[in-house]
């Protein structure tokens, strides 16, 4: 599929773009053949691998950012997950691997690297204990790489030890990072049903099956749908399904452009566009605006999952039939503290954690940048992500939870990430506790479902 520089320019003006942008480009890494029983020698083969790798990925963003006009706003890589990694390990940590991955990102002029995680829906191998142990000490101990740990799927089932071993290190990271309001947290996520072709942070790593190096686009682009609403007060559901769908169509026919040009400079295979609206916190970037927009008086009332649920739907249908390769979580974002019109919902009181849990069954990823008073039990953590995942075994979607305890805050306070991870209240959680249930071990079987092969 060709593109030219005409249609691109016809894909911006017609739809009166606001603060439309590539989110991201991302690089995946496989650093399989960097293992070594030395974690220091396999930490030096991993950071000359992925400067090997991806040294062209920041150059080549910036040239297509000016061939096109189009902010390509973070340049981000993804590796192999480093417990596979870390099973070799005589030495019983990980954080050396973590802090060469840092190196690496600084030296690149790279955002954000991802993928010092597990993959533990089944179960543990020495290498997943090792890396979660050392979980806490890699995010505080480094300024750029992310974690990410999934622990159930629609095929295995719920590793409940797992959720409640990454109830304590979400605590844990966000006690040792409280002079920054536990940031470290908003640097990892806890997934059920991860996909292996993600390329947003935190949670993106290069899956097992994925090829030695990959490209992959993260779309932003909900200005541009708001825009496009503006004037759509006397549409019916089909009409408005078939404007989304459009305004979907454009933005992920420029995204498609970019990968594959991108692609073509580096010298590395094209993988994926994820079809997904993820929101900034700037002004008119946001998917509550966009629900807004479409007829609730503000997001969390009654009518909001059918909102979402129609509005990620036709995000899809747009998206799939401009990219060649669709992927990743693909839908759209609800990340609490980088959507000003979710902050705005929560304060005025339409909004919370139950009835946005309820809005992750319909839209992408889960309770995205959500944060808890700093107190918040352990126990209440654990349930927290179990219910996440429920959602996402039993209806075979991804989700996940990006929670953040913020130290010495409670409910109704407002918390400061910074940039891009935003402002936004601390989220009231339930006062009950579901310690007996989240201690009992062992895994939650699988849907009966998933034995239909």
């Amino acid at each position: 599929m060709l593109f030219s520089l005409e249609e691109v320019i016809e894909t911006i003006s017609a739809v009166g773009v606001e603060t439309f942008d590539i989110r991201t480009i991302s690089c995946g890494v496989n650093i399989m053949s960097c293992a070594d029983s030395d974690v220091h020698k396999c930490a030096e083969k991993v950071y000359e691998k992925v400067i090997k790798v991806a040294r062209d990925l920041v150059p080549t963003a910036r040239i297509l950012e000016k061939k096109y006009g189009i902010p390509i706003v973070n340049k981000r890589i993804s590796v192999t997950p480093v417990s596979i990694l870390a099973n070799a390990f005589t030495e019983p940590t990980a954080v050396p691997i973590a802090i060469a991955l840092d190196n690496a990102a600084k030296e690149l002029g790279i955002d954000y690297i991802a993928g010092f995680g597990a993959l533990i829906q089944k179960g543990f191998t020495r290498g997943d204990q090792i890396l979660l142990n050392s979980i806490p000490d890699a995010l505080c101990s480094t300024d750029r790489v992310c974690s990410s740990v999934n622990i159930g799927s629609s095929q295995s089932g719920i590793n409940m030890d797992g959720v409640f071993r990454m109830a304590e290190i979400v605590k844990e990271a966000a006690e040792r990072s409280s002079a920054t309001n536990g940031l470290a947290c908003a640097k990892l996520v806890v997934f059920c049903n991860a996909v292996e072709d993600n390329p947003f942070i935190a949670g993106s790593f290069l899956g097992p099956g994925e090829a030695e190096a990959i490209l992959n686009i993260g779309l932003s682009g909900p200005g541009v749908v708001r825009a496009a609403l503006a004037g759509s007060h006397n549409l019916n559901f089909g009409e408005l399904s078939e404007l989304i769908k459009k305004v979907s169509f454009k933005i992920t026919r420029t995204g498609e452009l970019v990968g594959r040009e991108a692609s073509r400079m580096m010298g590395i295979p094209f993988g994926i566009i994820d079809l997904s609206l993820a929101p900034t916190p700037a002004k008119g970037d946001s998917i509550s605006d966009i629900l807004e927009l479409m007829g609730l008086e503000r997001t969390g009332c009654h009518g909001t999952t059918a909102a979402l649920a129609m509005l990620n739907d036709a995000v899809k249908k747009g998206g799939m039939m401009a990219a060649t390769y669709a992927g990743g979580l693909s839908g759209a974002f609800i990340p609490v503290t980088e959507d000003a019109g979710m902050c705005r919902a929560i304060e005025d009181g339409a909004l919370n954690i139950q009835k946005l849990e309820a809005m992750t069954c319909v839209c992408s990823v889960g309770l995205d940048m959500v944060a808890i008073p700093g107190d918040t039990p352990v126990d209440v953590i654990a349930g927290i992500i179990a219910d996440e995942a429920a959602i996402g075994m039993i209806n075979h979607k991804t989700t996940a939870c990006r929670l953040i305890p913020v130290p010495g805050m409670k409910a109704g306070d407002i918390v400061d990430f910074g940039g891009l991870l935003g402002k936004g209240p601390v989220m009231e959680v339930g006062r009950h506790s579901p310690s007996v249930f989240v201690r009992r071990g062992g895994r939650i079987p699988p849907p009966v479902h998933s034995m239909k092969n």
